[in-house]
């Protein structure tokens, strides 16, 4: 998938975890952790909202775009 999820970076950077963050967003550690494997289908504004807030950052610093070469 094309979207990447830059989740450990951001969590590194704050020297936060995983577990930290899913009780400061209040949403569960297995939700939050398919997030950042990379696994979700969907992300609600609310919740990327939420954590943009705690980790203060921009949507981009948290989502990046890799384009796959066209055949």
């Amino acid at each position: 998938m094309p979207v990447t999820v830059k989740l450990d970076e951001l969590l590194y950077q704050r020297r936060m975890t995983l577990t930290e963050l899913a009780e400061r967003v209040d949403i569960t550690l297995a939700n939050l952790s398919i997030l950042k494997t990379g696994k979700a289908k969907a992300i609600r504004f609310s919740t990327l909202e939420a954590i943009c807030e705690v980790l203060d950052c921009q949507p981009g610093d948290l989502l990046g775009y890799d384009a796959e070469p066209r055949s």
